[in-house]
């Protein structure tokens, strides 16, 4: 039987209140990750800079935990304005090409007025 691993990262502005991610078996459940440089940790200007260091984040974690973006399953995402969807898609586009994971997009109010996108993924690490 798996045991699940916590997988943890000096990145700048992590919580410190839970883990990057969680590894069990072959896969991967990465935290909600929002719009801040995984180096640097400011805050991006906008959507579409927001959710580019999103998902930077995240393939920063993937990678960590032996996976990558290509092999994100499912994708969860919270944006706090509809009107963001359409470049928000643009981005997300750009990383997710041809593979797309399934996903769900919801509008919602984030813990911080100026995050505009939140992303939690499943990944596998393919044998």
């Amino acid at each position: 039987m798996p045991q699940k691993e916590i997988i943890e990262l000096d990145m700048e502005r992590s919580n410190p209140n839970l883990s990057a991610a969680t590894k069990f078996g072959d896969l991967v459940f990465v935290s909600g990750q929002t719009g801040t440089h995984p180096e640097t940790g400011k805050l991006g200007n906008g959507i579409r800079e927001q959710t580019s260091y999103t998902i930077e984040r995240i393939k920063v974690i993937l990678e960590k935990a032996g996976t990558s973006l290509d092999n994100v399953l499912s994708a969860t995402t919270y944006l706090t304005k509809r009107e963001d969807l359409s470049e928000y898609n643009e981005v997300y586009g750009e990383y997710f090409v041809n593979n797309k994971p399934a996903r769900a997009t919801v509008e919602v109010m984030l813990n911080r007025e100026e995050l505009l996108v939140e992303i939690m993924v499943i990944a596998c690490i393919p044998s």
